[in-house]
């Protein structure tokens, strides 16, 4: 059973910078994509980036194009997101997700990935 965790949200002034992590255990990574989602209160859960295992691809919501960046270390086990230029739009809480897919581009669709972590806040102040 796969397990995801993510660590690094936080309270930040607008402008500021945040890296999350997130550890994936329990199984076997190769052939998937990962990706980052966030949501705040009352709204559906959103992509912001994702990244595939084969290409190392990664597509971006336009929302944070150029100001964040997904990467992951070289075992695949762990998948990074750099926030930087942080605007008080982006509080949310961000979720790491895992789909056991070969894929050219990793998918934006929430209800495709099969796992999830719980989530961390962050908390962006203007």
């Amino acid at each position: 059973q796969v397990q995801l965790v993510e660590s690094g949200g936080g309270l930040v002034q607008a402008g500021d910078s945040l890296r999350l992590s997130c550890g994936a255990s329990g199984g076997p990574h190769s052939m998937y994509t990962m990706a980052w989602f966030r949501q705040t209160p009352g709204k559906e859960r959103e992509f912001v980036a994702g990244i595939t295992s084969n290409s190392g691809r990664t597509n971006y919501a336009d929302a944070v194009k150029g100001r964040f960046t997904i990467a992951r270390d070289n075992t695949g086990s762990m998948v990074y997101l750099q926030m930087n230029s942080l605007k008080s739009d982006d509080t949310a809480v961000y979720y790491c997700a895992l789909r056991r897919e070969l894929e050219v581009t990793a998918s934006t669709m929430a209800n495709e990935y099969e796992y999830w972590g719980q989530g961390t806040q962050v908390t962006v102040s203007s």
